[in-house]
C-alpha cells in the first residue's frame, strides 16, 4: 500500500497546469495519491502536469475544463469518477487576477470574468465535488483557495477582492452543511508567490516590483508555490480531520502586520 498524507486517495485540483495547481499536485503523487486528476483551459501545460504526475509514481489524468460552466464541471466530475471510480479530495484553485482599476473605474466586463471564474467556479466545483462524494457515502474533503485579497481590501482589484472573500463565505458555509457527511471544507488564503499571475502583475506595475512586494513580507521573501502546495495536502488529509471552515493564511505573517 502506498504510504503518505494522501496514500491511495483519488485528488483533484483546478487551475493544475501551472504555479499553485501544478506544485499541489505533484505534492498529491509524492504523498502517496492513487491518482490525480489534473484540470484547466491549458492543455499544454496540463498534460505536462500530468506526465510529471505520472513520473511521480502516481495515475494522471488531464480534463480540458472552463470552470465558469456548469456543463464542462459536470462533466469533468463525471470524468474523473469514470476513470479512477471515485473522488476523495479536491483542491479549487483556478482563478485569474484581472486588470488594475478602482472600483468605480472598473469595467462590467472585467467584473464578470474574474467573478465568473474565481467565485462561481469554485461554487460549480464544490457543487459536483460534494454531490458524487455524498453520494459516495465515505466523506472527503475539499480545499479552495483563497487570498489575503479574502481577507483584506487591497487598491484597485476590486472583483479579485470580492470573489476571494466570496470564496470563504462559500468555504464556511458548505463546511456547516457538510459536516455530518465527513465532508471538510477548508481554505488556504496565499500571499505574494512565486507564480505566473504574480509575474503578470509586477510585469505590469512596472520594475522592481518583486522587491517591493519582498520587502512588504515580514520575512523579507516570496513564497514558493510548493509553500502552498504543503498547506493544501495537510488540509486534504486526514491529518487535518478536525480542521473545517478553516482560511489559513500561507503569508509569512503579512495579514497580522
Amino acid at each position: 500500500m502506498a504510504a503518505g498524507l494522501l496514500a491511495g486517495k483519488i485528488a483533484l485540483v483546478t487551475g493544475g497546469a501551472s504555479g499553485i495547481g501544478r506544485a499541489t499536485a505533484l505534492l498529491m503523487a509524492r504523498e502517496g495519491a492513487g491518482g490525480v486528476v489534473v484540470v484547466d483551459v491549458d492543455d499544454e501545460g496540463g498534460a505536462q502536469t500530468v506526465r510529471q504526475v505520472e513520473e511521480a509514481g502516481s495515475r494522471g489524468l488531464y480534463v480540458h475544463c472552463d470552470v465558469s460552466q456548469d456543463a464542462e464541471v459536470r462533466a469533468m466530475v463525471r470524468e474523473a469518477v469514470g476513470r479512477f471510480g471515485r473522488l476523495d479530495c479536491a483542491f479549487n484553485n483556478a482563478g485569474i487576477e484581472g486588470p488594475r482599476a478602482y472600483t468605480a473605474e472598473y469595467e462590467e466586463v472585467d467584473w464578470d470574468r474574474v467573478l465568473a471564474i474565481d467565485l462561481k467556479g469554485v461554487w460549480l466545483c464544490m457543487k459536483y465535488e460534494l454531490q458524487q462524494m455524498v453520494q459516495q457515502g465515505s466523506g472527503g474533503s475539499i480545499v479552495n483557495t483563497s487570498s489575503v485579497a479574502g481577507l483584506q481590501g487591497v487598491r484597485g482589484s476590486v472583483a479579485y477582492v470580492a470573489a476571494k472573500h466570496g470564496v470563504l463565505g462559500l468555504t464556511r458555509t458548505a463546511a456547516l452543511e457538510y459536516a455530518r457527511s465527513n465532508i471538510r471544507v477548508n481554505a488556504v488564503c496565499p500571499g505574494p508567490i512565486r507564480t505566473p499571475m504574480l509575474g503578470r502583475i509586477m510585469e505590469r506595475r512596472g520594475p522592481n516590483m518583486e522587491e517591493q512586494y519582498a520587502r512588504a513580507q515580514p520575512n523579507r521573501r516570496l513564497a514558493e508555490p510548493e509553500e502552498v502546495a504543503q498547506a493544501v495536502v495537510w488540509l486534504l488529509s486526514d491529518a487535518a480531520s478536525y480542521v473545517n471552515g478553516h482560511a489559513l493564511a500561507v503569508d509569512a505573517g503579512f495579514v497580522v502586520q
